[in-house]
């Protein structure tokens, strides 16, 4: 929940799947009910119909960095009008980009993605007036936070002179052409808590969400040095992919441990890439020949954190088409709605609005009725307690009326949030 964007995001791991695979062969509520055109499910049931709402790059708000605030705001509450007219009721807003704000946080700088200059207030209060006017409308407000992304450059002067990276540049690992944090440092996890939960104290957002980011997506060739932090702290795990996950463990589990402390009912989401692990990696996983797996590349065990209930829900990104060899959504979702049965963790399925009608795309995406395929087989599941849409720019343009399919089968009346 992401990526030049959150998919450059997941558009890079995506093509991961299908490269990796092609270089290997020669990537608390009743659960739904039956809709449909005649009208779908109704405001009692509850479930989530959610939109990301991304920042990074600008991707999809604000339309370019430097508009007036009263720009800014019109197009922020556009967005919010445009997901209440698909009778959705959840934005997940963007808030922490790359280790700035879209609040006056005392922890980090002004995003650059507002004014254009990395710490120069807006003149106003994205996120207090984005909270505001979700509510008014009916909206839950999920801040997104992505925990240790610094910069999409490796090149520390161009960020603001106070920011925290250039303070501590120990704490700061380039990789991939960007600049990250250091998971492994107790002290990088405590300062990231701090500076994502600020958002929380201030202001009443009903979900802290995180996306797919943890360690970064592995690049060919390329090495993550963080030897002299495993030298460290490393020393009583089996190897460094064990103490790699164990720091990711500990990021979730410190954060929802805060958020309980800070604003007691504030939820705590995350959206993993789709893929924990292939079955021919470990015969727990999915039935799938993905690329990129979570646990083994990007140290994050979400199949854990659900089964242990860690976090309130889930919302893995299953990006792909109904029958995509390498990762099928059918399959996909069947496998993530076992692992929800019996826990307490509530699942909702990331959507990939944005392939559809995308002429890179392969033909299912060009079928307007994909995406409405992918609801009414979950109803199939009744652990899904709804879906996730990436992204609100694509909500805007529905450029094939995709989303006006999934409106009209399965989105006939409003729905409150699941809780």
């Amino acid at each position: 929940m992401g990526r030049v964007s959150r998919r450059a995001f997941a558009t890079a791991a995506l093509s991961a799947v299908t490269m990796m695979t092609a270089a290997s062969a020669g990537q608390a509520r009743p659960g739904p009910g039956p809709s449909g055109a005649a009208g779908g499910r109704g405001a009692a049931a509850g479930e989530m119909r959610g939109v990301w709402l991304a920042t990074v790059a600008n991707r999809d708000w604000p339309s370019r960095p430097g508009l007036s605030a009263d720009r800014q705001r019109a197009e922020l509450i556009a967005h919010l009008d445009t997901a209440v007219r698909n009778r959705l009721n959840t934005v997940i807003l963007q808030v922490r980009p790359t280790a700035d704000a879209l609040w006056p946080s005392p922890y980090e700088p002004w995003s650059a993605y507002l004014t254009g200059t990395q710490g120069t207030h807006p003149g106003w209060d994205p996120l207090g007036t984005a909270v505001t006017e979700a509510h008014a409308r009916g909206l839950e407000l999920h801040a997104w936070f992505n925990p240790y992304r610094v910069a999409p450059h490796t090149d520390p002067t161009r960020l603001a002179a106070t920011h925290p990276a250039r303070r501590n540049p120990g704490w700061v690992v380039p990789y991939g052409g960007k600049l990250h944090y250091n998971p492994g440092l107790p002290e990088v996890r405590a300062f990231v808590v701090d500076a994502m939960l600020d958002a929380v104290r201030r202001y009443p957002v009903d979900a802290v969400h995180f996306d797919d980011y943890f360690y970064p997506y592995p690049v060919a060739g390329q090495a993550f040095d963080d030897d002299a932090a495993y030298d460290t702290h490393g020393g009583t795990f089996p190897d460094r992919a064990a103490w790699r996950r164990d720091n990711i463990d500990r990021l979730v589990r410190e954060t929802a441990a805060r958020i309980r402390e800070i604003r007691p009912g504030t939820r705590f989401g995350i959206s993993p890439f789709g893929v924990w692990r292939n079955a021919a990696t470990d015969p727990l996983g999915s039935d799938t020949r993905a690329g990129v797996q979570t646990y083994d590349d990007l140290h994050a065990d979400t199949r854990r954190w659900v089964r242990e209930n860690w976090i309130d829900y889930i919302c893995p990104q299953l990006y792909w088409n109904i029958g995509f060899a390498a990762a099928d959504y059918a399959k996909l979702l069947a496998w993530w709605s076992a692992v929800v049965e019996g826990s307490g963790t509530q699942l909702y399925v990331g959507e990939a609005l944005y392939k559809a009608g995308d002429p890179a795309q392969p033909a299912p995406w060009q079928d307007p009725a994909e995406l409405s395929r992918h609801l009414t087989l979950a109803e199939n599941h009744p652990q899904v307690r709804g879906h996730v849409f990436f992204a609100a720019r694509e909500l805007s343009t529905d450029p094939i009326g995709a989303m006006a399919r999934v409106v009209a089968d399965h989105y006939g009346r409003p729905a409150t949030p699941p809780r």
